[in-house]
C-alpha cells in the first residue's frame, strides 16, 4: 500500500476489531519460527508450517485478529518474524459448513478414498447454497454422506458446475487435500473436459481466447469484456448434424459459464441455453431441450496423496444421448438414408495433444458407454 498514513489507519482499525473479537473458544495452534524462516513474513512461515491451508485464509485470519506473535496480536501479514519466535493461531471452522444442515440427497459416487470423492453430479442439483437455494444443495448432501467434511471449508469443493449441466467433480476429504487441489487448478494442471451440443455447424477444431467478467447490463450473467478476467476454452468437432453439431471442450482457465459464453461468442451457444444466445439455442423441429447440452464427461488430475495421475470419464446422461439421438437420426432422414461411415464420424484428433500424462493415468471408467475420447480461481460454473 503506498499511502503510509491509511497502512496506519487500516492497521489501527483491525487492531481495534480484533481487541473486541473474543476467539478464546477457538482452538489454538502454538508454533514456533524455524531458523531457516528467520526475516520471512508472517503470512510466509504460516503458510510453510499450515499448509493445509492456503495463504489467502492465513492473511485473513492475520487481518482478523486471529494470530500473535510472542504474546503479542499481529495484523500486518508482512511482518518480518525471526528464528525462535512463538506464534499462536487461533483457528475458525468454515461458517458456510457449519450454517448448513446435512441432508439425505442421493449421490452418484464414483470413486473415493482417503483423500478424494469423485462424484457424477445430476442435473438440477445446486452445488453451494445461495440466494433462493439454501437447502437440497451438493454441499448439503456431502455433509450427509461423508460428516467429517464439517471440518473443511466448503465441505471440501474444489469446484462447480452450473444447476443444470451434469458430470464429474472432485471433492476434497481433508484440508491436505483441498490445498492441493486448489493448487493444481491454479496450475492449471487439473484437465476438465466436456461434451457440448451447439447451434450451427463447427467445420474444425479451435480455440476461443477472450476474457471473461460480469455483462455489463445483466449482473447475473457473463460476457466476454475487456476488462473481464484471462479465459481461454479449446474445442473440437465430435460430430456435426443438420443444424447442430456435437463438440468437445477443455478447459484452460474456469471462469463462470466459460464454455457457454464462449461458444456464444464464436456464434455457437449451446442447444437448449436458457441465459446465453438470445433465444436462438433451441433445436429446430425437435421438443424443446430445458437445459443448456452440456456435461462434464472427463476430468483428470494428479492424486494429493500417491502423486499418481488419474483420469474418470462420464457417459452422457439419458436427456443429452436421446437429444443426440433425435439429432442424429434427423440427419440420417435428410440425407435420404445415405450411409455415414465410421471413418466420416471418427475422431481425428489424437488425443494425446491434450494429455499431459506420459506415464499414462489410472483410467477409472464411469457408467455409460464410453462416449467421451481418452484424455482432454478460481473455477467458476459451467
Amino acid at each position: 500500500m503506498k499511502n503510509p498514513q491509511k497502512k496506519e489507519a487500516l492497521a489501527e482499525e483491525a487492531t481495534r476489531n480484533s481487541e473486541l473479537a473474543d476467539y478464546s473458544a477457538n482452538p489454538r495452534i502454538a508454533l514456533s519460527v524455524p531458523g531457516d524462516c528467520s526475516g520471512q513474513r508472517l503470512d510466509q512461515v504460516l503458510a510453510r508450517l499450515l499448509s493445509q491451508h492456503s495463504r489467502s485464509r492465513l492473511q485473513n485470519w492475520i487481518r482478523e485478529g486471529r494470530v500473535t506473535v510472542s504474546g503479542e496480536c499481529v495484523v500486518e501479514p508482512r511482518q518480518k518474524l525471526w528464528a525462535g519466535e512463538s506464534i499462536e493461531v487461533a483457528e475458525v471452522p468454515d461458517e458456510r459448513a457449519e450454517s448448513s444442515a446435512p441432508e439425505d440427497i442421493p449421490l452418484q459416487v464414483v470413486y473415493e478414498d482417503d483423500c478424494l470423492i469423485v462424484l457424477n453430479k445430476p442435473v438440477g442439483l445446486v452445488v453451494h447454497p445461495g440466494n433462493g437455494n439454501w437447502s437440497g444443495t451438493l454441499l448439503n448432501a456431502l455433509l450427509h454422506y461423508a460428516p467429517q467434511l464439517d471440518k473443511v471449508p466448503r465441505a471440501g469443493i474444489v469446484h462447480r458446475l452450473d444447476k443444470d449441466t451434469s458430470g464429474l467433480m472432485v471433492v476434497a476429504k481433508t484440508l491436505e487435500a483441498q490445498t492441493d487441489l486448489v493448487r493444481q487448478l491454479q496450475a492449471r494442471s487439473v484437465k476438465r473436459c466436456y461434451q457440448a451440443l451447439v447451434r450451427g455447424i463447427v467445420e474444425r477444431a479451435g480455440s476461443v481466447d477472450a476474457p471473461i467478467g460480469r455483462h455489463p447490463t445483466l449482473r447475473t450473467s457473463m460476457a466476454v469484456v475487456r476488462t473481464g478476467k484471462p479465459a481461454r476454452t479449446h474445442y473440437r468437432v465430435l460430430e456435426p448434424f443438420l443444424a447442430c453439431t456435437l463438440i468437445e471442450c477443455a478447459l484452460e482457465t474456469g471462469r463462470t459459464h466459460q464454455i457457454r459464453v464462449h461458444m456464444t461468442s464464436i456464434g455457437h451457444p449451446l442447444v437448449g441455453d436458457p441465459t446465453y444466445g438470445s433465444g436462438a439455442s433451441r433445436v429446430p423441429r425437435l421438443v424443446e431441450f430445458p437445459r443448456q447440452a452440456l456435461h462434464a464427461c472427463r476430468l483428470s488430475l494428479t492424486h494429493p496423496g500417491t502423486g499418481k495421475a488419474m483420469l474418470w470419464r462420464s457417459g452422457l446422461p439419458d436427456d443429452m444421448a436421446a437429444l443426440i439421438d433425435s439429432v442424429r437420426l434427423e440427419a440420417v432422414t435428410a440425407r435420404a438414408g445415405e450411409c455415414v461411415s465410421d471413418e466420416e464420424l471418427a475422431d481425428d484428433w489424437d488425443d494425446d495433444d491434450w494429455d499431459d500424462d506420459d506415464d499414462g493415468p489410472e483410467v477409472i471408467i464411469v457408467d455409460g458407454d464410453g462416449d467421451c475420447e481418452d484424455d482432454d480461481e478460481e473455477l467458476g460454473e459451467q
